[in-house]
Protein backbone atom coordinates (compact mmCIF):
# COMPACT_ATOMS: atom_id res chain seq x y z
CA UNK A 1 0.00 0.00 0.00
CA UNK A 2 1.28 3.24 -0.91
CA UNK A 3 2.24 5.95 1.93
CA UNK A 4 -0.27 8.68 2.82
CA UNK A 5 0.60 12.15 2.65
CA UNK A 6 -1.52 14.62 4.82
CA UNK A 7 -1.00 18.33 5.96
CA UNK A 8 -1.81 20.01 9.62
CA UNK A 9 -1.74 23.42 10.65
CA UNK A 10 0.30 22.25 13.81
CA UNK A 11 1.49 19.16 14.48
CA UNK A 12 2.48 17.87 18.46
CA UNK A 13 4.62 15.10 18.89
CA UNK A 14 4.12 13.18 21.74
CA UNK A 15 1.40 12.32 23.97
CA UNK A 16 1.97 14.13 27.21
CA UNK A 17 0.87 16.93 29.08
CA UNK A 18 2.73 19.55 27.55
CA UNK A 19 1.53 18.83 23.55
CA UNK A 20 -2.48 18.55 25.89
CA UNK A 21 -1.73 22.22 27.15
CA UNK A 22 -0.36 23.33 24.26
CA UNK A 23 -3.51 22.14 21.82
CA UNK A 24 -5.66 23.50 24.87
CA UNK A 25 -4.10 26.71 24.78
CA UNK A 26 -4.91 27.26 21.21
CA UNK A 27 -8.01 26.82 21.38
CA UNK A 28 -8.56 28.80 24.19
CA UNK A 29 -7.49 31.29 21.35
CA UNK A 30 -9.47 30.25 19.05
CA UNK A 31 -7.19 28.85 16.65
CA UNK A 32 -9.35 27.43 14.08
CA UNK A 33 -6.32 25.50 12.24
CA UNK A 34 -5.86 21.73 11.94
CA UNK A 35 -4.22 20.25 15.05
CA UNK A 36 -3.08 16.93 14.84
CA UNK A 37 -1.25 15.13 18.09
CA UNK A 38 0.96 12.21 17.44
CA UNK A 39 1.51 9.75 20.51
CA UNK A 40 3.48 6.72 20.61
CA UNK A 41 1.56 4.77 23.42
CA UNK A 42 -2.13 3.47 22.82
CA UNK A 43 -4.04 5.46 26.02
CA UNK A 44 -4.70 8.95 25.13
CA UNK A 45 -2.37 11.37 26.61
CA UNK A 46 -2.19 11.12 30.73
CA UNK A 47 -0.62 12.98 33.88
CA UNK A 48 2.40 10.57 34.70
CA UNK A 49 2.58 11.85 38.59
CA UNK A 50 0.23 9.70 40.00
CA UNK A 51 2.02 6.26 38.38
CA UNK A 52 4.27 6.52 41.35
CA UNK A 53 1.75 7.54 43.95
CA UNK A 54 -2.06 7.38 43.80
CA UNK A 55 -2.09 4.49 40.99
CA UNK A 56 0.49 2.05 42.90
CA UNK A 57 -1.52 2.84 46.38
CA UNK A 58 -4.81 2.36 44.61
CA UNK A 59 -6.43 0.84 41.88
CA UNK A 60 -7.56 3.66 40.25
CA UNK A 61 -9.30 3.46 36.88
CA UNK A 62 -7.51 5.13 34.02
CA UNK A 63 -9.82 7.60 33.15
CA UNK A 64 -8.78 9.62 36.56
CA UNK A 65 -5.41 9.94 35.05
CA UNK A 66 -6.29 11.47 31.29
CA UNK A 67 -5.27 14.82 31.21
CA UNK A 68 -8.11 15.65 29.43
CA UNK A 69 -11.29 13.18 28.75
CA UNK A 70 -11.36 11.99 25.53
CA UNK A 71 -14.23 13.65 24.65
CA UNK A 72 -12.48 17.04 24.83
CA UNK A 73 -10.62 16.44 22.55
CA UNK A 74 -13.71 15.58 19.82
CA UNK A 75 -15.46 19.24 21.13
CA UNK A 76 -12.37 21.26 20.63
CA UNK A 77 -11.39 19.67 17.55
CA UNK A 78 -8.29 18.23 18.43
CA UNK A 79 -7.44 15.10 16.55
CA UNK A 80 -5.83 12.29 18.54
CA UNK A 81 -3.64 9.59 16.70
CA UNK A 82 -2.22 7.16 19.40
CA UNK A 83 0.16 4.39 18.91
CA UNK A 84 2.02 6.12 16.36
CA UNK A 85 5.72 7.34 16.24
CA UNK A 86 7.54 10.25 14.81
CA UNK A 87 10.22 8.28 13.12
CA UNK A 88 11.85 11.33 10.71
CA UNK A 89 11.60 15.02 10.69
CA UNK A 90 12.46 17.34 7.47
CA UNK A 91 12.55 20.75 9.22
CA UNK A 92 13.14 22.38 5.99
CA UNK A 93 10.84 20.98 4.10
CA UNK A 94 8.25 20.85 7.28
CA UNK A 95 7.81 17.19 7.37
CA UNK A 96 7.36 14.52 9.55
CA UNK A 97 7.15 10.80 8.94
CA UNK A 98 5.47 8.08 10.93
CA UNK A 99 6.76 4.58 11.50
CA UNK A 100 3.52 3.17 9.09
CA UNK A 101 4.94 5.56 6.62
CA UNK A 102 2.45 8.33 6.64
CA UNK A 103 3.81 11.85 5.91
CA UNK A 104 2.38 14.89 7.84
CA UNK A 105 3.12 18.50 6.33
CA UNK A 106 2.63 20.63 9.36
CA UNK A 107 3.19 24.63 8.85
CA UNK A 108 4.24 24.60 13.32
CA UNK A 109 5.28 21.97 15.39
CA UNK A 110 5.83 21.00 18.65
CA UNK A 111 7.90 18.39 20.10
CA UNK A 112 7.42 17.20 23.21
CA UNK A 113 9.26 13.48 23.05
CA UNK A 114 9.18 13.60 26.91
CA UNK A 115 12.35 11.51 28.38
CA UNK A 116 13.04 7.89 29.19
CA UNK A 117 13.57 6.43 32.12
CA UNK A 118 17.42 5.06 32.99
CA UNK A 119 18.29 1.29 33.49
CA UNK A 120 20.47 0.34 36.14
CA UNK A 121 23.72 -0.27 34.23
CA UNK A 122 25.03 -3.65 35.90
CA UNK A 123 24.42 -7.04 35.52
CA UNK A 124 21.31 -8.78 35.59
CA UNK A 125 20.35 -4.50 35.57
CA UNK A 126 17.63 -4.99 32.17
CA UNK A 127 15.18 -7.32 34.85
CA UNK A 128 15.52 -4.48 37.44
CA UNK A 129 11.30 -2.79 36.54
CA UNK A 130 11.33 1.13 35.07
CA UNK A 131 8.47 3.35 35.99
CA UNK A 132 7.45 5.85 33.08
CA UNK A 133 4.40 4.86 31.72
CA UNK A 134 0.69 4.01 32.50
CA UNK A 135 0.96 0.49 31.48
CA UNK A 136 4.91 0.10 33.64
CA UNK A 137 2.47 1.03 36.79
CA UNK A 138 -0.16 -1.49 35.99
CA UNK A 139 2.37 -3.96 36.03
CA UNK A 140 4.60 -2.47 38.76
CA UNK A 141 1.29 -2.78 41.36
CA UNK A 142 0.50 -6.33 40.16
CA UNK A 143 3.50 -7.14 41.00
CA UNK A 144 3.37 -5.72 44.24
CA UNK A 145 0.01 -7.78 44.98
CA UNK A 146 1.46 -10.96 43.76
CA UNK A 147 4.57 -10.71 46.22
CA UNK A 148 1.93 -9.79 48.76
CA UNK A 149 2.54 -7.67 52.60
CA UNK A 150 5.96 -8.35 54.22
CA UNK A 151 7.47 -9.61 50.95
CA UNK A 152 10.85 -7.27 50.53
CA UNK A 153 11.39 -5.67 47.34
CA UNK A 154 14.26 -3.31 46.19
CA UNK A 155 14.26 0.07 45.04
CA UNK A 156 17.35 1.30 43.45
CA UNK A 157 18.09 5.04 43.53
CA UNK A 158 16.82 7.55 45.43
CA UNK A 159 15.27 9.81 43.02
CA UNK A 160 11.83 11.62 43.29
CA UNK A 161 10.33 8.86 41.63
CA UNK A 162 12.33 6.16 43.47
CA UNK A 163 11.60 7.51 46.79
CA UNK A 164 7.66 7.68 45.49
CA UNK A 165 7.73 4.32 44.53
CA UNK A 166 9.28 3.03 47.89
CA UNK A 167 6.49 5.47 49.75
CA UNK A 168 3.73 3.62 47.75
CA UNK A 169 5.08 0.05 47.80
CA UNK A 170 5.54 0.42 52.00
CA UNK A 171 1.83 1.81 51.77
CA UNK A 172 0.92 -1.52 49.99
CA UNK A 173 2.55 -3.69 53.04
CA UNK A 174 5.86 -4.66 51.60
CA UNK A 175 8.77 -4.24 53.07
CA UNK A 176 11.39 -1.74 50.76
CA UNK A 177 14.92 -1.56 50.59
CA UNK A 178 15.86 1.67 49.24
CA UNK A 179 19.49 1.96 47.71
CA UNK A 180 21.45 5.32 47.16
CA UNK A 181 24.73 5.41 45.28
CA UNK A 182 25.15 8.91 47.05
CA UNK A 183 25.29 9.66 50.90
CA UNK A 184 22.24 12.09 51.08
CA UNK A 185 18.39 11.69 49.14
CA UNK A 186 18.03 12.52 45.92
CA UNK A 187 22.05 13.01 45.14
CA UNK A 188 22.18 15.54 47.69
CA UNK A 189 20.61 18.12 45.44
CA UNK A 190 17.79 19.19 47.99
CA UNK A 191 20.87 19.71 50.53
CA UNK A 192 21.10 18.04 54.09
CA UNK A 193 18.65 18.62 56.12
CA UNK A 194 15.50 18.17 53.23
CA UNK A 195 17.35 14.95 53.07
CA UNK A 196 17.37 13.64 56.65
CA UNK A 197 14.03 15.26 57.22
CA UNK A 198 12.89 12.38 53.99
CA UNK A 199 15.03 10.13 55.47
CA UNK A 200 13.45 9.86 58.84
CA UNK A 201 9.91 10.11 57.27
CA UNK A 202 10.50 7.34 55.14
CA UNK A 203 11.86 4.60 57.81
CA UNK A 204 8.79 5.68 60.15
CA UNK A 205 6.45 4.51 57.13
CA UNK A 206 8.87 1.33 57.02
CA UNK A 207 11.13 1.62 54.04
CA UNK A 208 15.06 0.22 54.59
CA UNK A 209 17.49 3.18 53.58
CA UNK A 210 20.79 2.43 52.23
CA UNK A 211 22.99 5.45 51.42
CA UNK A 212 26.95 4.55 49.63
CA UNK A 213 25.57 1.61 47.81
CA UNK A 214 26.83 1.08 44.69
CA UNK A 215 24.45 -1.91 43.40
CA UNK A 216 26.90 -4.40 40.85
CA UNK A 217 23.97 -7.25 40.13
CA UNK A 218 20.38 -7.44 39.92
CA UNK A 219 19.37 -11.32 40.59
CA UNK A 220 16.35 -11.97 43.11
CA UNK A 221 17.27 -8.59 44.49
CA UNK A 222 20.36 -6.95 44.61
CA UNK A 223 24.13 -7.03 45.35
CA UNK A 224 26.38 -4.35 47.36
CA UNK A 225 29.69 -5.74 47.22
CA UNK A 226 29.56 -8.91 48.91
CA UNK A 227 26.53 -8.57 50.13
CA UNK A 228 22.94 -9.94 49.15
CA UNK A 229 19.85 -7.59 49.34
CA UNK A 230 16.67 -9.66 48.71
CA UNK A 231 13.91 -8.67 46.91
CA UNK A 232 10.58 -10.29 45.41
CA UNK A 233 11.50 -7.44 42.47
CA UNK A 234 13.42 -4.92 42.09
CA UNK A 235 12.51 -1.31 40.43
CA UNK A 236 15.12 1.42 39.44
CA UNK A 237 14.15 4.78 39.93
CA UNK A 238 17.88 6.42 38.80
CA UNK A 239 16.46 9.64 36.76
CA UNK A 240 15.49 10.04 33.22
CA UNK A 241 17.27 11.26 30.26
CA UNK A 242 15.84 13.37 27.24
CA UNK A 243 14.34 11.74 24.28
CA UNK A 244 15.82 14.05 21.92
CA UNK A 245 17.08 11.79 19.14
CA UNK A 246 14.73 13.03 16.72
CA UNK A 247 15.66 16.34 17.33
CA UNK A 248 19.40 15.42 17.14
CA UNK A 249 18.55 13.65 13.73
CA UNK A 250 16.46 16.34 12.37
CA UNK A 251 19.80 18.79 13.08
CA UNK A 252 18.05 20.87 15.91
CA UNK A 253 20.61 22.65 18.61
CA UNK A 254 20.25 19.68 21.13
CA UNK A 255 22.61 19.91 24.48
CA UNK A 256 20.99 17.67 27.25
CA UNK A 257 18.00 18.58 25.60
CA UNK A 258 16.52 20.58 22.92
CA UNK A 259 17.50 24.22 23.35
CA UNK A 260 14.97 26.51 23.21
CA UNK A 261 14.48 29.99 24.33
CA UNK A 262 12.01 31.15 27.12
CA UNK A 263 9.23 31.09 24.47
CA UNK A 264 9.85 27.48 23.54
CA UNK A 265 11.06 27.91 20.18
CA UNK A 266 13.76 25.48 18.78
CA UNK A 267 16.57 26.64 16.27
CA UNK A 268 14.21 26.18 13.72
CA UNK A 269 11.67 28.81 13.09
CA UNK A 270 8.60 26.37 12.80
CA UNK A 271 9.76 24.11 15.66
CA UNK A 272 9.06 25.01 19.36
CA UNK A 273 10.35 22.13 22.15
CA UNK A 274 8.46 21.59 25.21
CA UNK A 275 8.22 19.30 28.60
CA UNK A 276 11.13 17.21 29.77
CA UNK A 277 12.82 17.04 26.31
CA UNK A 278 13.47 20.90 26.22
CA UNK A 279 16.29 22.68 28.01
CA UNK A 280 15.67 26.21 28.69
CA UNK A 281 18.91 28.19 29.91
CA UNK A 282 20.94 26.13 32.06
CA UNK A 283 18.57 23.61 33.24
CA UNK A 284 16.33 21.02 32.12
CA UNK A 285 13.14 20.76 34.53
CA UNK A 286 11.61 17.40 34.45
CA UNK A 287 8.51 17.91 36.00
CA UNK A 288 4.51 18.24 35.52
CA UNK A 289 4.10 21.97 36.41
CA UNK A 290 6.93 23.01 33.72
CA UNK A 291 5.98 20.25 31.19
CA UNK A 292 2.04 22.45 31.62
CA UNK A 293 3.45 25.80 31.35
CA UNK A 294 5.70 25.24 28.67
CA UNK A 295 3.32 23.79 26.59
CA UNK A 296 1.05 26.80 26.89
CA UNK A 297 4.17 29.39 26.44
CA UNK A 298 4.56 27.40 23.25
CA UNK A 299 0.97 27.56 21.68
CA UNK A 300 1.06 31.39 22.92
CA UNK A 301 4.58 31.80 20.64
CA UNK A 302 2.87 30.15 17.56
CA UNK A 303 0.43 32.49 17.86
CA UNK A 304 2.61 35.52 18.25
CA UNK A 305 0.87 36.24 21.82
CA UNK A 306 3.09 37.68 24.13
CA UNK A 307 4.74 35.54 27.26
CA UNK A 308 5.27 36.48 30.67
CA UNK A 309 8.49 35.31 31.73
CA UNK A 310 8.55 32.07 32.81
CA UNK A 311 7.74 31.27 36.47
CA UNK A 312 10.22 29.54 38.71
CA UNK A 313 10.16 25.95 38.49
CA UNK A 314 8.08 24.01 41.16
CA UNK A 315 8.30 20.32 41.68
CA UNK A 316 5.50 18.50 43.85
CA UNK A 317 6.40 14.92 45.40
CA UNK A 318 5.10 12.74 47.94
CA UNK A 319 7.23 11.72 51.18
CA UNK A 320 5.36 8.72 52.51
CA UNK A 321 2.27 10.17 52.17
CA UNK A 322 3.18 13.71 53.57
CA UNK A 323 3.36 16.38 50.13
CA UNK A 324 6.64 17.95 49.45
CA UNK A 325 7.07 21.61 47.10
CA UNK A 326 10.09 22.74 45.92
CA UNK A 327 10.64 25.69 44.55
CA UNK A 328 13.69 26.91 42.70
CA UNK A 329 16.61 25.31 41.24
CA UNK A 330 19.61 26.75 43.03
CA UNK A 331 23.10 25.49 41.54
CA UNK A 332 24.83 26.28 45.22
CA UNK A 333 23.46 28.30 48.65
CA UNK A 334 25.76 28.50 51.79
CA UNK A 335 22.57 28.49 54.30
CA UNK A 336 19.86 26.10 55.00
CA UNK A 337 17.57 27.27 57.19
CA UNK A 338 14.10 26.02 58.75
CA UNK A 339 11.40 28.33 59.42
CA UNK A 340 8.87 25.90 62.05
CA UNK A 341 9.32 22.49 60.52
CA UNK A 342 7.92 22.38 57.43
CA UNK A 343 9.38 25.34 55.35
CA UNK A 344 12.94 25.40 54.75
CA UNK A 345 15.03 28.37 52.40
CA UNK A 346 17.96 27.77 50.88
CA UNK A 347 19.82 31.03 50.82
CA UNK A 348 22.82 32.66 49.52
CA UNK A 349 24.33 35.83 50.70
CA UNK A 350 21.18 35.77 52.89
CA UNK A 351 19.02 35.88 49.85
CA UNK A 352 16.40 33.04 48.64
CA UNK A 353 17.34 31.14 45.83
CA UNK A 354 15.22 27.49 46.96
CA UNK A 355 12.24 26.69 48.77
CA UNK A 356 11.02 23.85 50.63
CA UNK A 357 7.26 23.41 51.95
CA UNK A 358 6.50 20.34 54.05
CA UNK A 359 2.51 19.62 54.01
CA UNK A 360 1.78 23.00 52.15
CA UNK A 361 3.03 25.11 54.77
CA UNK A 362 3.07 27.93 52.19
CA UNK A 363 1.21 28.33 49.31
CA UNK A 364 3.57 27.62 46.12
CA UNK A 365 2.56 30.84 44.45
CA UNK A 366 3.87 32.71 47.34
CA UNK A 367 7.22 30.48 47.17
CA UNK A 368 7.78 31.45 43.68
CA UNK A 369 7.32 35.06 44.19
CA UNK A 370 9.73 34.82 46.74
CA UNK A 371 12.72 32.96 44.90
CA UNK A 372 11.76 34.64 41.40
CA UNK A 373 12.51 38.17 43.91
CA UNK A 374 15.32 36.71 45.62
CA UNK A 375 13.75 37.69 48.76
CA UNK A 376 15.99 38.44 51.95
CA UNK A 377 15.44 36.06 54.72
CA UNK A 378 13.34 37.38 56.80
CA UNK A 379 10.75 37.53 54.29
CA UNK A 380 10.15 33.50 54.61
CA UNK A 381 8.58 33.60 58.57
CA UNK A 382 6.82 36.92 57.48
CA UNK A 383 5.11 35.07 54.36
CA UNK A 384 4.18 32.27 56.72
CA UNK A 385 2.86 34.83 59.19
CA UNK A 386 -0.94 35.64 58.79
CA UNK A 387 -1.10 38.89 60.28
CA UNK A 388 1.95 40.28 58.02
Amino acid sequence: MAATTETTDVLLIGGGVASVRCARTLSKHRFDGRILLVGEEAAAPYNRPPLSKELLREDLPDDLVLAEPERWYQRRGVELRTGRRVVGLDLAGREATLDDGTSLRYERCLIATGAGPRAVPVPGGEGAMLLRTLADARRLRDAALRAGPGAPVVVVGGSFIGIEVASALAALGLRPTLVELGDRLWAGRLGTELAAWASERLREAGVVIRLGAAVSRVDAGVRVGDERIPGAFVVAGIGVQPRDDLARAAGLAVEDGIVVDGEQRTSDPAAWAAGDVARRGAHRVEHWHSARESGERAARAMLGLPNEPAPEPWFFTEIAGVPLDVVGVADAWDEERWTGDRVLAYLDGGRVVQLASIGSALPAARMRELVAARAPADAVPKALDPAS
